[in-house]
């Protein structure tokens, strides 16, 4: 129940009880203490003269009395409270991307805007701590790329020594398809990182979106030979969008790498795209072990992987899907992703045509 009800129950119930008290205390005093002598009745209707001059009293004084008192005070405490409302739907709207922005303040000193100011301060905070998470990341990705391309330049030098052995070859070969792994996180947290602070300018010019399906199939048939995965392109419409090739392109590999990686031999992948609306209609979906429902809602989120993930030998950092979230939201586009487990996973795309 909201505040303002309550209120407004609370003031209707002691606007009622004092009425009828103060009710009780005339009518005690008018028909008690100093009743009105009736000399044109007899007794007999003495009782029903009383009832009268009550009836009258309640309907014609108390009861308009307390509809205006509660009608009134409804309308003063919704007017009161309004400004409350004003603030729970701008604090509602604070996300990371927004803290640098306070919440209006009336000025006046109250309790109220007094809590503004405190809730600005703690947007402060809070977006100050972001900031210095976003320095160190970027600060950690661009250290580390050094010493990794380091190692791996010593490690391919040492894999071609000839006079290494097979096995020293062979662990110089997992060594390096390690380094690139992490050079992938890296790079992978360093555009994560500077997307967050709005520091990539992305393009907006025509891109045929269907040919970039096309490409991505032919891709993807590349990557699932080896699982005999079957790759097919379902209908595809001819279609332009207003963006950034190069990111699209990024969004389609990462998108089609999945739907390889989390395939099962012999399975298959069916790519869609078509027009519904003014929207583009982008869906990709494969065979597999799938994401259990409780972790569904997780799937976007940095370095998150499933069960099914963990417990099977597939390479992947779990960058892949916030990647791709983040290119579909710079192109003011939606993307869902949709499992039942060892059936079929779908994502679905939607983006904005030209």
């Amino acid at each position: 129940m909201k505040i303002r009800t309550r209120l407004n129950l609370w003031y209707a119930a002691i606007l009622c009880g004092v009425a009828f008290a103060v009710i009780g205390a005339a009518v005690y005093h008018e028909f008690v203490i100093e009743p009105r002598p009736h000399h044109h009745h007899g007794p007999e209707n003495e009782a029903e003269l009383d009832s009268e001059d009550l009836i009258d009293i309640l309907m014609w004084t108390v009861t308009p009395a307390m509809v205006l008192g509660v009608v009134g005070g409804w309308w003063l405490m919704r007017r009161a409270l309004a400004p409350v409302a004003d603030l729970t739907q701008a604090v509602k709207k604070i996300n990371d991307h927004n803290l640098s922005q306070p919440l209006p303040r009336s000025g006046n000193g109250d309790e109220l805007d007094q809590l503004t100011e405190g809730f600005n301060a703690m947007t402060a905070r809070l977006d100050d701590a972001f900031q210095r998470i976003r320095e160190f990341t970027l600060h950690a990705s661009h250290e580390l790329k050094t010493p990794l391309t380091i190692l791996r330049g010593e490690l391919e030098t040492a894999l071609h020594d000839e006079s290494a052995s097979a096995a020293h070859r062979e662990r110089f070969a997992s060594q390096i398809d390690e380094i690139e792994r992490l050079a992938k996180i890296v790079d992978g947290l360093t555009l994560l990182t500077k997307a967050d602070a709005g520091q990539i300018a992305l393009k907006c010019e025509p891109v045929r979106l269907d040919e970039l399906v096309r490409e991505s199939v032919a891709d993807a048939k590349i990557l699932a030979q080896p699982q005999s995965v079957e790759v097919r392109l379902e209908p595809c419409d001819e279609i332009t969008v207003a963006g950034d090739r190069h990111r699209l392109r990024q969004l389609l590999l990462n998108l089609a790498d999945n739907a390889v990686k989390y395939n099962q031999p012999g399975g298959w992948i069916h790519f869609s795209l078509r027009r519904d609306g003014l929207s583009a209609a982008l869906q990709i979906s494969n065979t597999g072990a799938g994401v259990a429902p409780d972790l569904q809602a997780r799937v976007f989120e940095r370095f998150f992987r499933g069960d099914a993930s963990h417990n099977s030998a597939i390479e992947g950092c779990g960058l892949g899907l916030s990647l791709a979230q983040w290119i579909v939201q710079a192109h003011r586009g939606v993307i869902q992703f949709a499992s039942q487990p060892n059936e079929l996973t779908t994502v679905t795309v939607r983006l904005p045509l030209a």
